[in-house]
């Protein structure tokens, strides 16, 4: 049967389901005026730059938080989130706090997993199993920065700065 060129769900994940999955609110892993809120913002680039297009959308979720948001026309994305608390692994070993952080977007055929670490967290995040993993001059492409009161984390899907992702 010929689609014409149509999207189908095994050739992209953007287009098909960003606007459906966007509620009012979504963006608010907490209550903006609850205690410890953060602001978090960002952008997601490709290799040539921003994303232009505003059907790429991110989830960020650690323990009770989850949260649900669309980059607008210059791949910017904001989040209102709390620093969650140190958890364990499987094993019991201690994770530094962090946010789970999935990206999909138009010509990905899955999404894209990765993670947000805390930059007031050096000694968590020293001994996090996972962030040992990444070898030492990648691990700041997993770090988010803070900048005036606002929790920033720039997400680059491809070229030199691409941030790490796993594979689960």
């Amino acid at each position: 049967m010929d689609l014409g060129g149509m999207p189908t769900p095994s050739q992209t994940s953007g287009p098909l389901y960003g606007y459906a999955l966007i509620f009012e609110g979504a963006e608010n892993a907490v209550d903006p005026s609850s205690s410890g809120a953060i602001p978090l913002e960002g952008r997601v680039f490709d290799g040539e730059g921003p994303l232009a297009y505003p059907d790429c959308f991110l989830e960020v979720w650690q323990g009770e938080q989850w949260a649900r948001g669309r980059t607008d026309e210059e791949g910017r994305f904001r989040f209102v989130v709390r620093k969650p608390e140190p958890t364990p692994t499987p094993d019991g070993d201690p994770q530094a706090p962090h946010l789970n952080v999935t990206v999909f977007s138009r010509g990905l055929l899955k999404q894209c997993p990765t993670r947000l670490y805390f930059p007031d967290e050096e000694e968590a995040n020293a001994t996090d199993p996972a962030l040992r993993l990444v070898p030492e001059d990648r691990r700041h492409t997993l770090l988010a920065r803070e900048e005036d009161g606002v929790l920033r984390f720039d997400i680059h899907l491809q070229g030199e700065q691409e941030t790490v992702f796993f594979a689960v």
